[in-house]
């Protein structure tokens, strides 16, 4: 099959922080954008663009060679897809379905056998890395498990939101890696967490210590950008909390699901919910930093 370029049809599902902003720079890439969203006000800025609201998940994928989705968990996804007026209902045999939200690996591969095997449409799973900056800058990380064919097929509408693309296997095996990439995010952060917490109790200035780490081997995205959320206290989202930990809930699924030895994992998985149980699971992720300074009997 062809490749889908501008100006074809194509449709975008939730508009959270990063769907509205990926829906975004696909309209700007020159699509023709169909748009859909549970509370249709997140849609304002899209459909003011020139984007189409569509009243249903069905009626987003109709005529729709491209499907995107962007959406909090696998229930939500299943949802979407399948669910009353879902996009099976209205999807055509030959569409690409590339779901980017960060799910369970065994239910995306299972809804890709499911959605080709009932509608002849091939679902992708694609979770992203980047967060919100990447979202609006179209710079996006997409790892990707499907059919490589529909894969390439899709290519434009990858280009459109991101930057790096990697295709590693069958479908579910981008969502294997993501948990990866969630276990290494979380861990360095609770490391970085504890570091600015000794820094503080002997004295150092916490800023000071962040510019000499970023100096040397302990250089990560998580100390250039995290640290430096923790220190001045900028956490409102970004990424929230709730979320982080229900992706550790994934990695630490994950690991058991292949008897990987994991105490990493097991700790991060336990510190988030540790984090969004003392309140702060509205707050950006990094707010980790705040829990580890409260333990360690630190104020502010």
């Amino acid at each position: 099959m062809d490749t889908v370029s501008p100006p074809a049809r194509v449709a975008f599902l939730g508009l959270g922080v990063m769907g509205a902003a990926m829906a975004a720079n696909i309209a700007k890439a020159g699509f023709a954008l169909v748009v859909h969203n549970r509370s249709r006000g997140k849609a304002e800025a899209l459909e003011a663009a020139g984007a189409t609201w569509a009243a249903t998940p069905a009626e987003a994928a109709r005529g729709a060679a491209v499907v995107g989705l962007c959406l909090p968990d696998t229930p939500d996804v299943e949802a979407v897809l399948f669910g009353p007026d879902g996009v099976a209902e209205g999807v055509a045999p030959g569409t690409v379905v590339i779901d980017f939200s960060t799910i369970a690996a065994a239910p995306a591969a299972a809804f890709a056998k499911r959605l080709l095997e009932e509608r002849g449409a091939h679902l992708l799973d694609s979770p992203v890395s980047g967060g919100p900056a990447g979202a609006q800058a179209g710079t996006l990380t997409c790892m990707i498990g499907g059919d490589a064919d529909a894969f390439a097929r899709a290519r434009p509408f990858f280009e459109a939101v991101g930057k790096t693309f990697t295709h590693l296997g069958p479908p579910g095996a981008g969502q294997v890696c993501k948990s990866a990439n969630q276990l290494m995010v979380a861990a360095t952060m609770l490391a970085v967490s504890e570091a600015l917490a000794l820094g503080r109790k002997a004295g150092l200035d916490p800023m000071a210590m962040r510019q000499a780490l970023l100096g040397g081997s302990a250089k990560s995205f998580v100390m250039e950008n995290h640290a430096k959320r923790i220190i001045e206290g900028t956490l409102q989202p970004g990424f929230r909390a709730e979320l982080m930990r229900k992706d550790t809930r994934l990695s630490l699924a994950a690991m058991r699901d292949h008897g990987v030895f994991a105490p990493s994992t097991a700790l991060a998985a336990q510190m988030m919910e540790a984090l969004v149980n003392s309140g702060r699971g509205g707050m950006d992720s990094a707010a980790l930093g705040l829990l580890v300074a409260e333990l360690s009997g630190l104020e502010g």
